[in-house]
């Protein structure tokens, strides 16, 4: 099978690209390589004759045409997005035009070249989105996301993903498109991009830097390991039932403080500082707005159905994290100088509202 795949550059998108050609599939990495992008994610399989890399924008309907024409896939996997919360707090506008546009641009594009082709029954247009859609849970642990659960979104990036899948599930209803929709838990592992809070733990941590935990830490979050999603993606997509979706969890719920002192305790074992834990340098800090309190993800129907359930428990998950984080130092250190990176972000909404305090002149609460 010859899957497009976009924002292939990108954390989940590379690991998919590895997997699919290790899989033997053929792979056309479509990406704009944004600042969150970076081409030594897919190195290992760059020079594989099955794998092709396009430049491009999923705003820019003219390219995705031409890829269409140029490859001629059987699928395609959608997951170029702009994803980082905190990011769309700051600047909505490009989560708008990226997750919504750009999606509608894929599907057009799709929807042509599909429609041109005779409408191949085998075609399939995956288009990959999260659990954050759902909105948040209470901390019940009997209650998790199912597919059925109502959308409610709360923050500029989840309404913008909640608002891509309407439009995917649309042109499913309206002009036949053979779709299927995966929604995911929080997802961790090799390539993170050092913005988001596992990376940010582990690269803080070892600069002797404060490892920060918005509001009081209790926040839970489903972690779920790349490699793991990657091969439920493509499970999904090759054996997905038409216009159904499917949820993708790693059954490990964890609250960010836990999955903190975690990260802390595997890295006093590999790289102990000369005097003290890691877990010294925790920090809490003004509490993101509109934080979601608990996200859970019910995965029974991908695993009833398509026989996928996640292999890589979150303790073997993080320790191999650290693991190649610790042995992929170039790999990092290169992107450190990304916009952005190293900043508290998502805070314009804090120094704006009277009513809420600037987490960088508010005195930090005592380290746990």
């Amino acid at each position: 099978m010859k899957i497009l795949i976009t924002g292939g550059a990108g954390f989940i998108g590379s690991a998919v690209v590895r997997q699919a050609i290790a899989d033997g599939h053929s792979v056309v990495n479509l990406d704009a390589l944004t600042y969150a992008a970076c081409l030594d994610n897919v190195a290992g399989v760059a020079d594989s004759p099955n794998y092709a890399f396009v430049q491009a924008d999923i705003r820019d309907r003219a390219a995705l045409d031409a890829a269409f024409t140029a490859h001629h896939p059987d699928a395609v996997m959608h997951l170029a997005a702009e994803s980082h919360v905190d990011r769309s707090i700051d600047g909505p506008g490009d989560f708008i035009e990226t997750n919504i546009t750009g999606t509608y641009n894929m599907l057009e594009a799709a929807r042509s070249y599909w429609t041109a082709k005779g409408k191949p029954a085998s075609f399939r247009f995956h288009h990959i989105s999260t659990d954050e859609v759902f909105g948040s849970l209470p901390a019940d642990k009997s209650v998790k996301f199912t597919e059925d659960t109502p959308y409610d979104p709360r923050s500029p990036y989840s309404a913008s993903k909640a608002s891509s899948d309407h439009l995917v599930r649309a042109w499913h209803e309206t002009y036949g498109l053979p779709v299927v929709l995966t929604n995911c838990s929080n997802n961790y592992g090799p390539f993170h991009f050092p913005e988001k809070l596992v990376p940010v733990i582990i690269l803080n941590a070892l600069a002797g830097k404060d490892l920060p935990i918005y509001g009081d830490g209790s926040n839970v979050r489903d972690w779920l390991f790349v490699e793991d999603h990657a091969r439920a993606l493509l499970v999904a997509l090759q054996r997905g039932a038409l216009g159904r979706s499917y949820n993708i969890g790693g059954d490990n719920e964890r609250t960010n403080l836990e999955l903190v002192t975690a990260l802390c305790a595997i890295l006093d074992a590999k790289r102990p500082k000369n005097e003290g834990s890691y877990a010294d340098q925790i920090t809490y800090v003004t509490d993101r707005p509109g934080h979601d309190a608990r996200y859970a993800i019910d995965a029974t129907r991908i695993q009833d159905e398509l026989g996928w359930k996640p292999s890589v428990t979150v303790e073997e998950g993080l320790e191999r994290t650290v693991d190649w984080y610790l042995d992929n130092t170039d790999w990092w250190q290169a992107l450190l100088d990304r916009k952005g990176v190293g900043e508290r972000l998502g805070v314009k909404a804090l120094s704006e509202d009277p009513t809420m305090k600037d987490p960088a002149t508010e005195p930090a609460e005592p380290r746990a």
